[in-house]
């Protein structure tokens, strides 16, 4: 085999509700950030299983210890099952791009990892632990890096990467982007389902609602600005479907993020070379799952022309563009960028 054929190079993007990998060999695939273990005998002799991931583990979850291993783009501190729940999620991802973890064939693996902006020394460890034995050799940098490099977007942009537990900014310069450069917010798709899921609490308290319920809500109608058309919904209410109107509740939870993200957006801006705010303000660029609220980008746009306008764009594949960033950057990093993982 030849160094190339010998080696794998994958791009993980470990999110707080969905995680995804692009490799080297042309796979790509997308999983639920859940992690589940049968509560007890009966349950393992249901599912025939130790361990369930993904959306298999949520399908399952009244049978399952299910955990939600990462809060905020971080690992949860404190819990051992979150710590092994992040690495099967890892396990699983890499078995998903056709290696086995425990025995790689003779291929050497390397990872690029995006993780939240402002959390590069916290995640380093973190990552690193839950990396060991998996991969050969790994490169961790923040998420909004990882999807400008894989957009090319490497002069002159502004990446707002908007998803479950962070929102994430990062200023392109033409270089790796400086702690300056960067920011992370909490104000993100997790953010909006507590605020959500106690406006409808509010407004509908006799209602049984679960988070799962309020998440899937989230993603079939999350909006700002105007409606076109009416939220409504069907929850139980004592054992009976009954439909709910949610449309101002949902319209306040999402409007919730865009205060922070937009205060962040101006003051990142402001602080780039004068001469090169223009070309910055005018692309200014969307991604994450919570990217696709509608509405969001045109309501961010809106705000530019306080400061003599801008563009706003969403990226076209937001499961993906994260991990296919860590991918272009794993090709293209010279033997210098990679720290090498212990046996």
């Amino acid at each position: 085999m030849s160094p190339k054929q010998k080696t794998l190079h994958v791009g993980i993007d470990l999110g707080t509700s969905r995680s995804s990998i692009s490799t080297s060999n042309d796979k790509r695939h997308m999983i639920q950030s859940y992690v589940g273990w049968p509560l007890d005998l009966v349950a393992r002799k249901v599912l025939k299983r130790d361990v369930l991931v993904g959306q298999e583990a949520l399908d399952n979850r009244s049978m399952l210890d299910l955990h939600r291993p990462l809060e905020e783009g971080l690992i949860k501190e404190g819990s051992e099952k979150d710590e092994a729940a992040v690495r099967e999620l890892l396990r699983t991802l890499v078995k998903l791009a056709g290696v086995d973890p425990e025995s790689r064939g003779g291929k050497e693996l390397r990872a690029v990892v995006g993780v939240p902006a402002e959390a590069l020394r916290v995640s380093k460890a973190q990552v690193h632990k839950a990396l060991a034995g998996l991969v050969d050799r790994v490169m961790i940098v923040s998420e909004p890096f990882a999807v400008a490099y894989g957009l090319e977007a490497l002069l002159h942009s502004l990446i707002i990467d908007i998803g479950a537990g962070t929102t994430d900014f990062c200023v392109m310069n033409g270089r790796f982007p400086t702690e300056d450069e960067q920011r992370t917010l909490t104000n993100a798709g997790d953010w909006i389902d507590e605020h959500l899921a106690q406006l409808v609490a509010n407004r509908h308290p006799e209602a049984k609602i679960s988070v799962h319920m309020l998440r899937q809500w989230k993603e079939d109608h999350s909006f700002v600005g105007k409606p076109k058309s009416s939220v409504k919904v069907t929850a139980p209410v004592d054992g009976v479907p009954t439909k709910l109107d949610i449309t101002d509740e949902m319209r306040q939870a999402c409007e919730g993020i865009l205060p922070p993200i937009i205060e962040t957006m101006m003051d990142l801006l402001a602080k780039v070379e004068p001469e090169f705010q223009e070309k910055v303000r005018n692309n200014i660029i969307l991604a994450g799952g919570s990217a696709l609220i509608k509405g969001l980008a045109p309501a961010i746009q809106q705000q530019l022309e306080k400061i003599g306008g801008g563009r706003v764009t969403v990226v076209k594949d937001p499961v993906f563009v994260g991990s296919d960033g860590g991918l272009a950057l794993a090709l293209d990093a010279p033997e210098s960028e990679w720290e090498k993982m212990p046996a």
